[in-house]
């Protein structure tokens, strides 16, 4: 079998043609006149023909010399070409941005992000996955996934992006029939509205100053997406815990209204998770930038 050709042969060979001596190549490429010699050489016995005529004063190429090099030109400026375009691309957003998100955090908070960034660049395109389940990145080729939550460790690269709080809420006509300061001690007693995307959804442990509570929850209505959870809640059906970004607008505007006020549940993390690869894409890192400034500002805003 041949051996394989090495293309920064084609480059010493083309710079010896296009300068007219070894010399003149050697110059130019900062090299030794002795290298451009050896790999000329090298070339043509890989090549088994005589591409250069050598004279003590020029050198010329013969005919199969000649039409290597109008071919082995071409292949260069193309190589340079894929080049450039690849590490403009490295440098500057561009093409196509897919990324996955959980339902109610692209809702509100990626879908606006998505907005600045369009703006900022607006020749970029985005394709969303918006799904309470969780996406193979790697498998469904998506370049950017938003998870929220307690995350299992993975060979994905994460950036955190910031925390959030989760608070039990309910409509006001539910929390109205509540018994005066009841707390998770009474949970088994109330009906709830189960997200069944979340692991452990049954139990859930509240604290207060020094105490804590392990509470058992009882769905009387389960949902697979994190939509339906608010509908029930809405609808009066149960309580629901939620992300305080989900639903702060509706307990300021009265649609619900906190519950278990005096207790916390455990801290989430919001994350930008990356699947594994030498060199981030600027469209990646450009949109996560935007995103951890957006959380940076909501943070600050809401005292979080």
């Amino acid at each position: 079998m041949a051996e394989l050709l090495n293309l920064n042969r084609l480059v010493y060979f083309t710079t010896v043609i296009e300068t007219g001596s070894f010399t003149a190549a050697a110059d130019r490429l900062d090299v030794a006149k002795a290298v451009v010699s050896h790999q000329v050489g090298r070339l043509e016995q890989e090549l088994g023909a005589t591409l250069l005529r050598r004279t003590t004063r020029r050198v010329t190429p013969t005919e199969e010399g000649r039409l290597f090099y109008d071919r082995a030109a071409i292949i260069l400026r193309e190589a340079e070409a894929a080049y450039g375009d690849i590490a403009r691309s490295a440098d500057k957003p561009t093409g196509m941005l897919r990324l996955t998100a959980p339902l109610d955090y692209g809702e509100k908070i990626v879908a606006p992000t998505i907005a600045a960034y369009l703006r900022k660049y607006p020749r970029m395109r985005v394709e969303t996955i918006f799904d309470d389940a969780v996406s193979n990145l790697v498998d469904e080729q998506i370049d950017l996934g938003i998870r929220v939550g307690w995350l299992a460790d993975s060979s994905n690269l994460a950036r955190r992006l910031g925390t959030f709080r989760q608070v039990v809420v309910a409509s006001p006509e539910l929390a109205a029939r509540l018994p005066p300061n009841v707390g998770p001690l009474q949970s088994r007693s109330l009906p709830w509205v189960g997200n069944a995307q979340l692991r452990g959804v049954g139990q859930w442990l509240f604290s207060k100053d020094d105490e804590t509570v392990l509470a058992e929850l009882n769905p009387v209505v389960s949902c697979d997406k994190s939509p339906a959870v608010h509908a029930c809640v809405h609808a009066g059906i149960g309580l629901g815990i939620f992300p305080d970004y989900s639903v702060a607008d509706d307990i300021a505007k009265g649609r619900l209204v906190q519950v278990f006020a005096n207790w916390t549940l455990p801290a989430g993390g919001k994350t930008a998770w990356m699947p594994p690869a030498r060199f981030r894409p600027a469209k990646v890192r450009a949109f996560v930038d935007i995103l951890a400034a957006a959380e940076k500002r909501r943070s600050r805003g809401s005292g979080s």
